[in-house]
């Protein structure tokens, strides 16, 4: 029975019976997150007094300009999970192909693989707007010992162990689910430790806010459009509220708590849509569903996709189940 005010260490420790198949190791895991996420966290807050700000000069895979606390933050989490040697692979979004852990023998007995964005939103930074890390955990499907191969990664969402966010906000919180509903431990700073501070976290069925990226309407599906005057009318329980923040980690959290749809979909620029499905729609379905709610590509459940590539991005609807099944019904009316 979750306690308000437990700490995560103590919740992890009581709640170990729900990880299946693990015999400690993904409690340490989750674990090394919740260590890593304190750095980057401490690193954050003091982002306008030290030399962090700004583009560190360099792009990334996706072939944006990478921020210098995107640099930072993915060197922490990848240096954490590595050396505390609990994972056999890691794959994030700042780098180009997954890393491959090995272990003292050269051999690796670790059941899981990492999914992680290390830093979602990063740059809101400068204009000190909140930002986040997102992460993803499977089990490994190829044969304890060997190296991980590219298999392990390309899973599709329903396999995930575990999924989480940390905000990195007015207050810092870890949300995460183990397939068991999602809590929400938040951080005392003077004392470095995380306490249930939300527990059992649910969307609200529907909800009265609509997060999407209204500049580049005149480039979205007709669909969508067709959604967002549907939003704006003046009929029964609407105009809903227009939030968009612009850090996914971010106005998802928002969503969850007050009710809402997030909403970013594919255009005529991107016509495979922007965001990411291993980094940030997976991991943020399985905590939706989890949490009652629903994510889409605007046709089909995120978690149902196989993966083809490292760095897939896919159309995104997530949020109040009322309100993304309202969404897919003008996606197909549309289509």
């Amino acid at each position: 029975m979750a306690k308000i005010n437990q700490s995560l260490g103590e919740f992890i420790i009581e709640n170990q019976s729900e990880f299946k198949y693990s015999s400690g190791e993904l409690s340490r895991l989750i674990n090394s997150i919740r260590l890593a996420a304190k750095v980057v966290n401490h690193k954050v807050n003091k982002a306008g007094l030290v030399d962090i700000l700004g583009a560190a000069g360099d792009m990334n895979i996706q072939g944006e300009d990478q921020q210098k606390l995107d640099v930072f933050a993915n060197e922490v989490f990848i240096n954490t999970l590595t050396n505390r040697e609990i994972v056999c692979g890691i794959a994030s979004e700042e780098e180009d192909d997954f890393i491959t852990i090995k272990g003292r023998n050269e051999k690796n007995d670790n059941k899981y693989v990492v999914l992680i964005d290390p830093l979602d939103g990063s740059s809101n930074i400068d204009v000190n707007v909140s930002v986040g890390t997102i992460f993803s955990i499977f089990r490994r499907i190829t044969p304890s010992g060997t190296p991980v191969t590219i298999e392990d990664f390309l899973q599709p969402g329903i396999n995930q162990v575990a999924a989480g966010y940390i905000v990195y906000g007015t207050s810092t919180m870890i949300v995460y689910t183990t397939g068991y509903g999602v809590n929400g431990f938040t951080l005392n700073p003077a004392i470095g430790t995380y306490y249930l501070s939300h527990p059992n976290m649910k969307f609200p069925e529907t909800g009265s806010i609509y997060s999407v990226n209204e500049g580049n309407y005149v480039h979205f599906p007709q669909g969508v459009k067709d959604y967002i005057k549907y939003c704006q009318k003046e009929e029964e329980d609407r105009p809903y509220t227009s939030r968009y923040i612009g850090s996914l980690v971010s106005d998802f959290h928002r969503n969850m708590i007050k009710g809402g749809i997030y909403i970013y979909p594919n255009t005529s620029k991107n016509p495979d849509g922007k965001l990411r499905l291993l980094y940030e729609c997976n991991p943020m379905a399985m905590i939706a569903e989890q949490a009652g709610g629903m994510a889409s590509n605007g046709f089909e459940s995120i978690l149902n996709i196989k993966p083809t590539s490292l760095h897939q991005r896919v159309p995104f609807f997530c949020g109040s189940t009322k309100m993304v099944e309202k969404a897919e019904e003008f996606m197909r009316n549309a289509k």
